[in-house]
């Protein structure tokens, strides 16, 4: 018996790093899935390996309302019933504030904050359908602490927080459940774009950096957030809403050594 027996979750951001980490390990708990991104390709292929029984790719840019309903109702449509939505779809932008243009500051809010706020809102009623569920958002350690270069990203998922908060006090009384997630430094393409080209792992420089900044010495790995989603989804947490989770080695406890 699988801790996700029966459910039915979507996943944003799901063709690859983190949100392929929950999708899959979600799908080897018993989830049926519905990866959502707009890279198609890649979702495509995820979608395949984890089994056409189990799984479905939708595009989807998170932006975009008719597209979120388009994918909730294919979602319904192909295995019955919504109840269960991970937000993880996002964008990095490092821009010092002087220097961050207005076009920028709006896609990074678009993508975090708005994708959030009309996956919550497109979903919600399907949850409360199948007689409650989980939300778990994606925010970020960068919500909680401050951090150079970050003016864009930062914002956006503290609002995220603050949505997460709100949404859990609104719908408890619905059996509905809403959580966030607080990454910090995981190794995936958003913290080291040579990911997107392939590359096995992060760079030297990269592993340095971790090495002196973080407590545990290290970077994280997208299968700890993945196992972080899936306590926030299944009955192990069935007492727990409204939350932001940090996983971060101990980033923001303090810096280790500079």
């Amino acid at each position: 018996m699988g801790r996700m027996d029966g459910r039915v979750v979507v996943v944003t951001g799901a063709a690859r790093g983190q949100g392929e980490h929950v999708a899959r390990l979600l799908a080897e708990e018993g989830a049926r899935v519905v990866l959502g991104d707009v890279l198609d390709e890649q979702g495509e292929r995820v979608a395949r390996e984890i089994g056409a029984e189990r799984a479905l790719y939708a595009h989807l840019d998170v932006r975009d309302e008719d597209g979120w309903r388009a994918v909730a109702h294919r979602a319904a449509e192909r295995f019955g019933k919504v109840d269960g939505l991970v937000n993880n779809a996002g964008i990095l932008r490092m821009s010092a504030l002087v220097d961050t243009p207005a076009a920028e500051f709006r896609e990074v809010v678009d993508v975090n904050q708005t994708g959030s706020f009309l996956g919550m809102r497109t979903l919600v009623p399907y949850l409360e359908e199948a007689g409650g569920g989980t939300v778990v958002n994606t925010a970020s350690y960068a919500a909680l602490s401050g951090m150079a270069f970050l003016t864009s990203y930062a914002a956006s998922k503290a609002a995220v927080v603050a949505m997460t908060r709100v949404a859990s006090m609104e719908l408890a009384g619905k059996g509905i459940r809403v959580n966030a997630v607080c990454p910090g430094a995981v190794d995936t393409a958003m913290t080291d774009p040579a990911k997107a080209t392939g590359d096995a792992r992060t760079t030297p420089e990269l592993d340095s950096f971790y090495a002196r900044v973080i407590p545990q010495g290290r970077i994280g790995r997208p299968q700890e957030v993945a196992r972080m989603v899936l306590f926030l989804s299944c009955d192990d947490s069935s007492y727990v809403t409204g939350q932001p989770f940090v996983i971060d080695g101990g980033w923001l406890a303090g810096v280790s050594v500079l």
